[in-house]
Order: C-alpha cells, then sequence, then structure tokens
C-alpha cells in the first residue's frame, strides 16, 4: 500500500499550483478544513485496504496537495501550514519533501515541539543522531509532559550509542543515565502505558552497570498489573533471567515452572539453557598398574 502511495505522490509536487487563492483573513478556516479532508481520506483509504479505488485517491490526494500550495502560497508564514503539509507527505513516505516543511516551518516558528520531534525522525533515521538529539531535547524541552518525545530520546540513546561515544561529547555513564531516565519519563507520564512501562524495564539490559535488585522489583510490580496469561508469564521469564543473573537459581527454576503458554516455550527454554550443568561425577579411573619388575 505504502509504495503505491509513493508512486502516486511523486506526481504530486509537479502538479501546477490551483489558480484560485485563499480569501483574506481565511487562512486558519481553509487550514482546518484541508487537515479534516486529509484526515478523512487516509482513514477511508486504510478502511477499504485492498478495495481502494486508486484512481479516486489520488485524484483527491492530488486536489489536497494542490490545495495545500495554494494556502501556502497565499501564506507564507503560516507555519501551521507547513506542518500540516509536512504530515501529509510523510504519511505518503515523501520523507525528504516532509522535512523541508518541517524545517520552514522551524523558521517561521522555533517553538514547535511537533517540528523539532519530526526533524529529529528525519535525522535518525538518515543516520545523523548528533543532530537528531538536538531536536529531541529540543521537544522535550517545549512539551516536558510528552511521553513519547522521552520515549524516541530513549531509543536514539540506546540504538546509536556506539555513534554518542565515538563523538566523545557523551560518556557511558552519561548516556546510560539519560537513556533510563527517558524511559522512565516515558513510563511515568503515560501509567497506563504497558509498552512505555515494559520498555522501561527492558533498559535495565542496555545498561553497562545495572542494578538488578531495583529491575526484579520492577518486573514483580508490573506482574501485578497486567493480564493473566502470556502478558503475565512473558514477565515472569524477565524475573527468572535476572534471578539467574543474580545466580538465584533455585528461585528461577520454581519462576520458569510457572511458565506454562506455549508461545512462550522457546524463550523458557533459552533461560534454561543458561542454567549452571549439573556436575558430572567424576568417573574414577583405575590406577595404572606397576610394571613388574624383570
Amino acid at each position: 500500500m505504502m509504495l503505491r502511495f509513493l508512486l502516486l505522490a511523486c506526481l504530486l509536487l509537479a502538479a501546477p499550483l490551483g489558480l484560485r487563492a485563499i480569501p483574506a483573513g481565511d487562512a486558519d478556516g481553509t487550514l482546518k478544513a484541508l487537515v479534516a479532508r486529509q484526515n478523512k481520506l487516509f482513514a477511508e483509504a486504510e478502511k477499504q485496504g485492498d478495495q481502494l479505488d486508486q484512481d479516486n485517491f489520488r485524484s483527491q490526494l492530488q486536489q489536497l496537495c494542490n490545495d495545500y500550495d495554494v494556502l501556502l502560497r497565499d501564506y507564507p508564514k503560516l507555519a501551521a501550514g507547513f506542518v500540516a503539509y509536512g504530515m501529509l507527505l510523510n504519511k505518503v513516505d515523501m520523507r525528504k519533501e516532509a522535512a523541508e516543511m518541517f524545517l520552514q516551518a522551524n523558521r517561521i516558528d522555533k517553538n514547535i515541539p511537533l517540528v523539532k520531534n519530526q526533524l529529529g525522525n528525519y535525522l535518525a533515521e538518515e543516520g545523523k543522531p548528533l543532530e537528531a538529539v538536538n531536536y529531541y531535547l529540543s521537544a522535550i524541552q517545549l512539551e516536558p509532559k510528552e511521553p513519547l518525545y522521552h520515549y524516541q530520546l530513549g531509543t536514539l540513546l540506546t540504538e546509536a550509542r556506539d555513534d554518542f561515544l565515538k563523538s566523545g561529547q557523551w560518556t557511558r555513564e552519561t548516556l546510560d543515565k539519560a537513556m533510563h531516565e527517558g524511559f522512565r519519563q516515558a513510563m511515568e507520564l503515560s501509567p497506563g502505558s504497558v509498552t512505555y512501562a515494559y520498555r522501561y524495564g527492558e533498559s535495565f539490559y542496555d545498561l553497562e552497570h545495572p542494578d538488578w535488585d531495583e529491575a526484579l522489583e520492577f518486573w514483580r510490580a508490573l506482574e501485578l498489573k497486567v493480564n493473566p496469561g502470556v502478558e503475565k508469564q512473558t514477565i515472569r521469564l524477565h524475573e527468572a533471567n535476572i534471578l539467574i543473573k543474580e545466580d538465584k537459581i533455585d528461585q528461577a527454576k520454581d519462576l520458569m515452572a510457572t511458565v506454562t503458554e506455549p508461545v512462550l516455550q522457546k524463550q523458557k527454554q533459552k533461560l534454561i539453557d543458561q542454567l549452571p550443568k549439573p556436575k558430572a561425577e567424576v568417573e574414577k579411573k583405575p590406577a595404572p598398574a606397576v610394571p613388574e619388575k624383570k
């Protein structure tokens, strides 16, 4: 589906601008209408799936892009318009063109956290984490209560750890602290999200010097909040993993014995394979025969 969108979208930027102008003073209303059309168009396309009428979709998408072009031509200082157009271009996988829209919005208004985050995403995807991190930090500074921004910072610091360390601007200690704190903030700002909580728990494994007691306490607390079955037993495997690291083998075995879901047996077996092997009895070899004296 996305590939088809991309092929269609490549034609859009070259489409001629509409001749009609936006009435003076009506920029906000026009933008709201465009965003509503945009949301409806993609919601219907998602709903129709493989039954989507490609020609009709292409026609509506092209008209939508033309209308954005007209709006931004008539109101070149409308930062929100560049943001909305950038989000549209992102949807059709035109990342570079979308980034150009976000950059223009950022030139007009440097205090839009969504723009900072989108530029951070683009730079991260382009393999430029040292540039991306500054945009993520700016997004967090502008909107500190948005959990997604903290989560993405933690993800970037984890996935591009080597780049940050090689730069000489970060030590492993400061990197680990910022990463762990990012995931913790995301979890605390979205207390109902198991996804954020789970990633915070996993971040202990990413630390150079993890506090396994603290990690175990966290997983045990999270186990009480999730659904029985696969979710609860998955967390028990994390608890067992930590117990093995702490050399609490008997406790780990007892916990793994409660993991019975078929889908988790491969993960369980990997932990079992980490358990210390029982010491084999040393076979008593007969003493070498004393050679007879001749």
